[in-house]
């Protein structure tokens, strides 16, 4: 039996979503759908216009009334962060009254074929950090303070996170400190805003091209030969099967605020 739509805490919800098109964020957008009742609002962002555009309209035929709306934006350069701020000041203060759920989900691995001496450009790396910190801090203030406080409503905010965001990967040093960085970002959020719900969540190691960036491009063999492992050894997780943990964990909304959640440890 599927979800009853826009029943209990899904109902008059505004969502939104970024790195929506593929991977997790695509799957987790599928789940969140059904699930959202009459008068709800999906906002997908994504860089890819295409596949988002394909994504809204495939939702948007699952007939349960709700809204979806796609926003095709580089959140790593500053008009498309700019572009993408602007759709949620336009659109979130006249959403759905009660419950946002912003998620943060759209990241990239940077150039892991480097080791941390290799990395010597001040621009390769500052754009890293544009798109994969301060794109989050940016649309998450926007979102909140565009939707505001509303009695009776309340606002829920998931970082997607990573075991890189507490142990260190060879390689890997911006994917690391980038995830780190989130991380604290959001425990900061959930100190300073307590009516806030605040959610770092890893999803374990996903079937997605970022994996297979990762055993193809990898600059330490180590680590290399540990994610074809992974593969060979069927230990990726399906996106579907780690987006429905978080779906469960938002359902119960029972975790500590500000809190990192791995998908193993539920």
């Amino acid at each position: 039996s599927g979800p009853v739509p826009g029943s209990g805490r899904w109902a008059a919800v505004t969502c939104v979503l970024t790195g929506a098109s593929r991977g997790f964020g695509r799957s987790l957008a599928r789940l969140l759908a059904p699930r959202l009742g009459e008068g709800s609002l999906l906002l997908l962002l994504a860089r890819s216009a295409a596949p988002l555009a394909e994504l809204a309209a495939e939702l948007r035929g699952s007939g349960s009334g709700l809204r979806v709306e796609c926003v095709a934006a580089d959140l790593g350069c500053e008009q498309g962060l700019g572009r993408a701020v602007a759709a949620l000041r336009e659109v979130l203060p006249a959403a759905p009254p009660g419950r946002l759920l912003l998620v943060n989900n759209a990241g990239s691995l940077g150039d892991i074929s480097k080791s941390f001496l290799d990395l010597t450009d001040p621009d390769e790396i500052n754009s890293y950090f544009a798109f994969n910190v301060t794109s989050a801090l940016c649309l998450t203030s926007a979102a909140l303070r565009a939707f505001g406080e509303r009695p009776g409503s309340s606002r829920t905010v998931v970082n997607v996170s990573s075991l890189c965001a507490l142990k260190p990967f060879k390689s890997w040093a911006l994917y690391c400190s980038g995830k780190a960085a989130r991380d604290m970002m959001f425990q900061v959020l959930a100190l300073e805003e307590p009516d806030v719900r605040v959610l770092n969540y890893a999803p374990g190691p996903l079937d997605t091209d970022m994996q297979l960036l990762a055993r193809t491009k990898t600059g330490d063999p180590e680590m290399r030969q540990y994610f074809q492992r992974l593969q060979e050894s069927g230990k990726l997780i399906d996106c579907t099967v780690s987006a429905q943990k978080l779906v469960s964990l938002l359902e119960e909304d029972a975790f500590c605020s500000g809190a990192h959640v791995d998908f193993y440890n539920i």
